[in-house]
């Protein structure tokens, strides 16, 4: 009996293996395979895809200059989007990738050094205000985040908590503001965070605001 117990082990093993490995086939096969297809969810955008991170009041700037030790730093994008460095005295980052921003420090520090070599690289992210995503209302933790590249309402939801008691997910709103006007979309949470439904994930886009309500009892 015991024989005929572990077979039954392996055979069970066995086929989690091959369901996992299927699964991670069909995974791949996608680009995004969480889209949403339901008829109003916001879709995936151009400027989503060509989205590039750009430097925010609150950033932490790690800036290298080759050979120049003590002119190396990290320094903290103050909240009217500037820094000092010891040679540059002010200096707007916000609204600047970080390799537009080291080659203008090249220039600025080519005054005093000759041929300077820069490199700026972000270590604490929290960027524009426009490249921000932002959830409130009857979120766990309502709060805003720097958006990143392909990102979901699942990927906002799992850093927010999910959804309060007192949510009534599937009449929550995204807000997001294209082309100079104002789109509302219906989202479905509930059947996403609680009825486990993938095909009611929709992709974000910089500067998307999910609001909750609550639920009417």
């Amino acid at each position: 009996m015991r024989a005929n117990l572990n077979h039954r082990k392996r055979q069970v093993i066995g086929m989690l293996l091959l369901g996992a490995a299927a699964l991670a086939l069909t995974g791949c096969s996608f680009t995004n395979p969480f889209w949403s297809s339901y008829p109003d969810a916001p879709k995936d955008s151009d400027y989503a895809k060509d989205w590039v991170y750009r430097v925010g009041p609150g950033d932490s700037l790690n800036i290298f200059v080759w050979r120049n030790p003590e002119l190396s730093q990290t320094v903290i994008v103050r909240p009217d989007g500037r820094f000092s460095t010891p040679l540059v005295k002010e200096y707007l980052a916000t609204g600047k990738t970080p390799p537009e921003l080291a080659v203008e420090l090249e220039k600025e520090l080519g005054e005093y050094v000759r041929d300077p070599l820069v490199t700026v690289t972000v270590g604490g992210f929290v960027g524009e205000y426009y490249d921000q995503v932002r959830i409130v209302g009857e979120a766990t933790r309502p709060t805003a985040m720097p958006y990143r590249r392909n990102m979901t309402v699942l990927d906002l939801m799992i850093q927010t908590g999910g959804l309060t008691d007192f949510a009534a997910g599937n009449r929550a709103v995204l807000v997001r503001y294209a082309g100079g006007k104002e789109e509302e979309f219906n989202i479905r949470l509930d059947d996403l965070i609680r009825d486990g439904d993938i095909s009611a994930n929709v992709a974000m886009q910089p500067g998307d605001i999910i609001i909750i309500p609550e639920a009417w009892f």
